[in-house]
Parts: C-alpha cells; structure tokens; sequence
C-alpha cells in the first residue's frame, strides 16, 4: 500500500490546498521526503515545471512546502477552461487538445492510467504523499468515471480525510450530507474529517464537532481557525484574488477578465507596502489616479478583448494612455494592446481575427507548439536580470518589438510603444525576482523596496505549518497515511 493521504472537500474551495500545503510542510520538518499530488485540477493559474510541462499553481506551492522543485507527475492531469463549456486539456504536463464539458467524462477513463502512472512514480521516491481531491465526491452524477476523488481513493488505495468550510456555514449538513448521497464503499474510504475556516474560538464548536462523529461515525481531526495570512500565498483560483491591504503611493490596476490566467503574476506586487493594488471588478471604470493598468493574461484573449471592449474599458485604456499613464500587458494581455488578434485554427475559440486595441505596433497570430519555459532575461530600458516563465501560444510581430520589453539570451522579447509608456511580453514570473521588482518599480516612481518576496513566502509556509500543528492531529493524520 502506498504512503499516502487524501484531503477531499465538501465542496470547491473549502481550503483544501492551504490544508495539504501546511501538511507537508509540517511532514517535511519530521524529516520525512514527501510530495504533494493531485490526480486532477481545473485552474488557469498554471505554473511551468523544470521537466518542461505545466501544473496548478497550488500544485507548485506544495512543492515548495516539500522543498522540491515542481515536477508534471504532480499534477497529472490539469483542465484549464477556455469557454463555458470546453476547457485545454493537459496530461503530464502537455497539450492533448480541447474537449466540450459534455465530451470529457467518457475521455476520463483514457486519463487514469497517467494518473495512476505518476502517483507510482512519485510514491517510489517519496515516504510520503499528500494528496489533493478536486470539488467534492458528493458530485455522484460524476462518480462512474471519477479520477479526481473517490475514483482514484479507491483505486490507488489511499485513506481520505473529508474537509468542510464552515465560514460559508451549514458544516454539519455538508459534511454528513455527503456520507448520505455516496456509496457505502465510498464512505468506508472516508476515514475521519477535517473542520476548516473557524472565525472565534474553537471550542464554540465542540457540540457541533462532537455531533458530526456521531452522525457519521468518522474521527474527527481536528478545527482549523481562519489562516490570516493566506492572502500571502499565491492563489490558485480566481475568485481568491483580493485586493492588497496596500497603504497608498503608486496605485497599481488589473483587470479582472473572466478567463484571467497566471494572475500571480501580481502576488509579489501585492505585497509591496509602498504599493496600492486593485483587482478592478467588472462595471468599475478605470480610476483616474491609476499610475500603471496591468493587463494580465487570459486563457481565450479574443473573447476577453471582447468582454474589455463590452465594459468600456478599452475607453477607459485610451483616456489612461492619454493622461500620461503607463499600461503593461502580460501574454494574453500583451497581445490585446495591438492591431489584431488572428486565430485562423480556432486554438482558442471559433476561428477568426479581432481588431486589437492599436497601442502596440504588433500583431498576433495564433497558432504553432505550446512555449512552455523557463528563462532568464535582462530588461531591455534597465539592463536588470530576472527570471521568469513562458507560457502561451501565438507569435506577436511588428515595428514596435524593435524595443523589446527585455532580450533573453539573444532573442529580443516583447514590445514597447515609441512613447515609453506601453509595453508587452510574454514573460510571466518577472515580479518574484526581487532585484528585478525593485528596479522596475523604481522606474515608475514608487519608493525602494526591501522585500524578499521568496523569503516571506518560505515565512508563510512556516507559519502555515505551525497553524496546522497547533489545531489538527498532525500525527494521527500521519499515522492513518501509514
């Protein structure tokens, strides 16, 4: 039997990611090799591993937990949604192709052998796997082809822990309620829960606790307050972006686009104290005070234009630019800024071309291999180094890449506007490296900064770690994972 352990959720983010980082970090000061896992994952936030494939940003994170470099087994098979109803599939760590919501069940069955193929692998190098669920197994209409909870818990055999949100209320029912609708096998599988999110004191929840065992016959592990700083991580899934407790200077705006990607990107700007960032929700103009708009990257960059153009804010862009302002575009968000968008193939979207928003001398055409690597590069305006990653597909030309946004190696990057104040690049990642950060953002005006963006991150872990010791059974959950 494998050493392994599962943390399923009543429900999408209930904190299951946060909950599996902690407690591999916590394994991880026992002394113990371990490596997270997540047989499947649907998220636009991807990270590029070192074996040249892509994976969840969490993913990524609890690596990082581990102490290891992130690798594709890790999260063997990744959906990354283009539309409402076709998402990019991955499959350790490559493009297969894009599939219909209603056409994915029956290629799941094709997906668990992969599946099953990286967890063996990463069981043999490890003492111990913590593994991730995705949703929750209550979704039984989704259990006869199941590769992402119960579906793989029962084939790989390993024990589950069930984790319910109580901050979004009804815990008890969430948690006996899903022992009501699955399978007496799937329950079994179940072997105690997890109480996540608590806001007070814990123990305002003993009778609550103590009737969910009773109810369900399961241990209870333990209730998790609410993690303070978790907004120091980087999120994986969109609806966790927040606004930064930022305390004026440069005010810094994103735009949230429906099919946002990479959107960490602007973790390490969040953290900045000297810093100001708002994510700027659908229906807000952009703010006159805004000294730099950050457009981000996206999974389906016609259709996001599109919504730009349908919320104004392409006026809103022109008015920016006008007043002196400064617009960074990233990937998708870069190839917004020029004259056209073609995708003759349909990678993204049905086939065809958009006018783009004339910023930028470019234009993008969509099409040829996946570019997923990791660089480094030199600011072109700065002469400053910093690393980062490429992950997009689509090939942007004209008048103004004869500036580049930076070189890497001897390959000019990016784009930027003949007036300075409108640049590009393909290149995500650049705002972890601190050198680079400092420089930049110091060229735009704001005050020098001393953050260690990897450092507080490496904190936070810790701080995470500590969390999870003090309020579950760390070693009960080890001892049931074997």
């Amino acid at each position: 039997m494998p050493r392994a352990l599962m943390i399923q959720g009543t429900g999408s983010n209930v904190g299951k990611s946060m909950l599996v980082a902690g407690l591999c970090r916590a394994a991880l000061r026992r002394g113990l090799s371990v490596a997270p896992f997540k047989p499947q994952n649907m998220s636009n936030n991807a990270a590029v591993t070192a074996d040249g494939g892509e994976i969840g940003r969490a993913q990524a994170l609890q690596a990082m937990a581990c102490g290891l470099v992130a690798h594709t087994d890790m999260n063997p098979v990744l959906l990354k949604p283009e539309s409402e109803t076709g998402a990019q599939v991955i499959v350790q760590g490559q493009r297969i192709g894009t599939t219909r919501a209603r056409d994915y069940g029956a290629q799941k069955a094709t997906l668990l052998p992969p599946v099953m193929d990286s967890f063996a692998r990463l069981s043999a190098q490890h003492d111990l796997l913590i593994v991730e669920g995705a949703g929750s197994p209550a979704e039984i209409n989704l259990r006869a082809r199941d590769i992402a909870n119960m579906g793989f818990a029962r084939a790989a055999g390993v024990p589950v822990v069930l984790c319910g949100d109580i901050d979004r209320g009804g815990v008890i029912a969430q948690i006996k309620g899903t022992q009501a609708v699955i399978s007496a096998e799937d329950a079994e599988a179940i072997k105690g829960f997890i109480i996540n999110k608590f806001r007070g004191d814990p123990k305002l929840f003993n009778e609550g606790y103590a009737a969910i065992e009773q109810l369900t016959g399961w241990r209870g592990y333990g209730v998790v307050p609410w993690f303070q700083d978790a907004w120091r991580l980087p999120a994986e899934d969109a609806l966790d972006i927040a606004d930064a407790p930022g305390n004026g200077g440069l005010h810094i705006v994103c735009l949230r686009l429906p099919r946002i990607a990479n959107f960490d990107d602007l973790d390490p700007l969040k953290q900045e104290s000297g810093l100001r960032v708002t994510m700027l929700e659908p229906g807000q103009p952009i703010p006159a005070d805004a000294g730099l708009v950050i457009l981000p990257g996206t999974k389906a960059t016609r259709a996001d234009l599109a919504f730009l153009r349908a919320e104004g804010w392409d006026i809103d862009l022109l008015a920016h630019h006008r007043r002196g302002g400064r617009i960074l575009g990233i990937c998708g968000g870069y190839q917004m800024l020029g004259h056209s968008i073609s995708d003759p193939q349909g990678i993204e979207g049905p086939p065809g071309s958009s006018p783009g928003l004339g910023l930028l001398d470019i234009s993008t055409i969509m099409g040829g291999d996946k570019s997923l690597t990791q660089v480094q590069a030199v600011h072109a305006g700065l002469s400053v180094p910093f690393t980062g990653y490429e992950i997009h597909i689509g090939r942007s030309d004209g008048p103004d890449c004869a500036r580049p946004f930076a070189h890497v190696g001897m390959r000019a990057e990016g784009a930027v506007s003949g007036d300075g104040r409108v640049a590009g690049s393909y290149l995500h990642g650049m705002f972890a490296d601190d050198n680079f950060r400092r420089a930049w953002l110091v060229g735009l005006g704001a005050a020098p900064s001393r953050l260690s963006y990897g450092a507080r991150v490496e904190q936070t872990l810790d701080a995470l770690a500590d969390h999870v010791e003090a309020h579950l059974d760390v070693p009960g959950l080890l001892t049931l994972a074997g």
